[in-house]
């Protein structure tokens, strides 16, 4: 009969380790909890010998037979979210979980996810528990992902577990869409009308410029500050300039992001651009909504899961991705680690809305927490399309405008000299 090794946590939340003898895992957690000890983590020894040699050749032969697979970057969410509802599925079926795995790799195309999986299959038929072959991939399998699975295996319920996870990323994948959705117009508008000016003050202001000084009229202070931004954009403002500021109006979009990117990589600068962003009129108010969508949604399902709250709380922390609300959950974690409420300090951080605050206090109330959080979860999705549309009449608007007055000084600074051409024609022959 195998041995595990186990880790648990006892009635007073002390740590505990140890050895039990069991047919199989889910025989060796029951015997654990019959103990009164809470296991969180449960994983059979291996034993060395022939058994072990003839795995591991195995495994090795496996290796050879499967090939190099190169792969650089992150396994997309749309791949992660549909390998997780298939594995659900195969697992809701009755299927061995090893058997599962293999079919879902042998389906992969090529790429990251394919390599990963085959790793995954490795490791687990080897002995490893799945949330520990999970774990050694974070590029695509993060650490909500792993607890969540984890806790699903020590309470037996994985197919259940994962019909959750997916369903999570799922509604994630779908907010993120339609934000993005909705900004393609504006954005789609923003960078043609850039293209457009450019292209007038780089091609067309230059034949107007000769024009005038062929004629040698005086021109208004508009007109030379036009044509002086026409010179800066072809790149002959100044005998000294080397690059043609038209590069970098077209660079700009890509020099901004890279910029952030490095910024956001720092502790303070990754706090400073947060906060800016929550407090930005018109942009703060969806970033607030999707952010207590976001981090209310993922404490639920942990919560739902069998995580232990305190541990949800740090894993809903780290994935929040806003430094406010970081903040925000570690007053909430302290709080809840020294006997208090969830609600008092989230009401105290002024991060949430009274509601928010109020329906999380009744949940602590009633017990049921995670059902209020994932409520508040979904009447906050709904209120990003709201905010997401109210952002975009507002935007719509503004570019109109902030276009007509740009297009009305090109055509305004290009005809006053024009006027004053004619102007001049007309009394030289009188």
């Amino acid at each position: 009969m195998p041995n595990y090794a186990y880790e648990a946590l006892n009635s007073a939340g002390k740590p505990q380790k140890g050895t039990i003898e069991a047919t199989s895992s889910e025989e060796a957690i029951q015997r654990i909890k019959s103990q009164g000890y809470f296991p969180t983590s449960v994983r059979e020894q291996k034993v060395k010998g022939d058994g072990d040699t003839g795995r591991a050749g195995k495994v090795r032969d496996k290796k050879k037979k499967g090939g190099f697979n190169f792969s650089i970057g992150r396994v997309s969410l749309k791949k992660l979210t549909t390998f997780t509802r298939q594995l659900s599925t195969l697992q809701d079926a009755g299927l061995p979980l090893l058997r599962s795995l293999q079919i879902l790799e042998s389906q992969q195309r090529p790429g990251k996810l394919k390599s990963i999986l085959a790793g995954v299959c490795e490791d687990v038929e080897a002995g490893s528990t799945l949330s520990d072959a999970f774990s050694k991939h974070p590029k695509a399998f993060d650490r909500l992902y792993c607890k969540m699975v984890n806790a699903g295996e020590i309470g037996g319920v994985l197919d259940v577990i994962l019909q959750r996870l997916a369903d999570f990323m799922e509604k994630g994948q779908r907010l993120r869409r339609r934000i993005k959705g909705a900004l393609i117009y504006p954005i789609a508008v923003i960078i043609i009308a850039t293209l457009i000016v450019t292209g007038i003050m780089y091609f067309v202001i230059p034949k107007f410029q000769e024009i005038f000084n062929d004629f040698d009229v005086e021109l208004p202070r508009l007109t030379v500050v036009l044509i002086d931004a026409s010179k800066w954009v072809a790149g002959n403002y100044t005998p000294d300039q080397n690059i043609p500021g038209a590069i970098w109006i077209l660079a700009s979009p890509f020099l901004l992001f890279v910029f952030l990117k490095l910024i956001r990589k720092t502790g303070p600068g990754r706090a400073f651009t947060d906060i800016v962003r929550v407090k930005t009129p018109g942009i703060g108010t969806l970033v607030r909504k999707t952010s207590i969508a976001r981090f209310t949604r993922t404490l639920g399902t942990l919560i739902s899961a069998g995580v232990p709250i305190l541990e949800a709380i740090l894993i809903t922390r780290d994935t929040s991705g806003n430094y406010v609300y970081e903040k925000a959950l570690t007053k909430v974690h302290d709080s809840i680690r020294e006997g208090e409420t969830f609600a008092g300090p989230l009401r105290e951080s002024k991060v949430c809305d009274a509601i928010v605050v109020n329906m999380i206090d009744v949940g602590e109330e009633t017990g049921d927490l995670d059902v209020m959080l994932m409520k508040i979860a979904d009447n906050y999705d709904e209120e990003v399309d709201v905010a997401v549309q109210g952002l975009l009449s507002l935007l719509e608007p503004a570019m109109v405008v902030i276009l007509g007055t740009i297009v009305g000084g090109i055509v305004l600074a290009l005809f006053l000299p024009l006027v004053s051409m004619i102007e001049s024609v007309s009394s030289a022959k009188v």
